[in-house]
């Protein structure tokens, strides 16, 4: 029997860069979406843009909007770089929400990131 007081530590618990598979798999490449999605922000409105004014015939209409699109958010999504610093971002939120209980998404938008802590 455990002593009272003491419990089982994981792996996350003991190490704050350890990232469980969820994270890698879903969280961060999430976080990339987001991201590429604001880099790539002109190509998403003009295909936004291309496809409210095509109608039905937007498939066929906005093939070169839609193609560039997905080589600019496709560089992004195979970028190591960009997904490090996807995951040093997401670790800083993490490290923050252990430390407050506060999510970033529930800050208000007024305050800023070096307030939370």
């Amino acid at each position: 029997m455990e002593q009272e007081g003491k419990r089982r530590r994981f792996a996350w618990e003991e190490d704050e860069n350890f990232l469980r598979k969820v994270e890698i798999n879903v969280l961060i490449p999430k976080k990339i979406r987001e991201k590429a999605r604001v880099e790539c922000k002109e190509y998403v409105d003009a295909f936004t843009e291309c496809c409210s004014s095509s109608g039905i015939g937007m498939v066929v209409k906005c093939r070169k909007q839609n193609t560039t699109l997905k080589a600019c958010l496709t560089k992004y999504y195979h970028d190591p770089e960009f997904f490090e610093m996807c995951k040093k971002e997401y670790l800083e939120e993490r490290k923050n929400f252990r430390e407050t209980g506060i999510k970033q998404k529930d800050l208000p938008a007024t305050q800023s990131k070096s307030e939370a802590t």
